[in-house]
């Protein structure tokens, strides 16, 4: 089984939501096989921030799937896309 790396794009719910804070409530509800191999601060628009983060998932059906609805069901998330799919470098 190989290893497919996802680029997320998740916007907190306002201006005043910590990334930090966040980042470390997205790695703690992680499901397993899956980790975190990198994240950044994206500025939006008037002061809103998105964070982008990089998973590594199993190639298994149903690929990001699971993380895309652990990380929704996190407080302070108002949405997850997955901007950028492929193998890791």
């Amino acid at each position: 089984m190989g290893e497919v790396a996802a680029t997320m794009k998740i916007m907190p719910e306002g201006v005043d939501t910590d990334l930090d804070d966040l980042k470390n409530k997205l790695e703690a509800v992680l499901p397993e096989g899956s980790s975190m191999f990198g994240s950044e601060v994206e500025p939006v628009a008037f002061g809103l921030k998105a964070l982008k983060v990089v998973i590594l998932v199993g190639d298994l059906e149903g690929g990001t799937e699971s993380v895309e609805e652990a990380f929704a069901a996190v407080p302070g998330v108002e949405s997850v896309q997955v901007t950028e799919l492929g193998r890791p470098v």
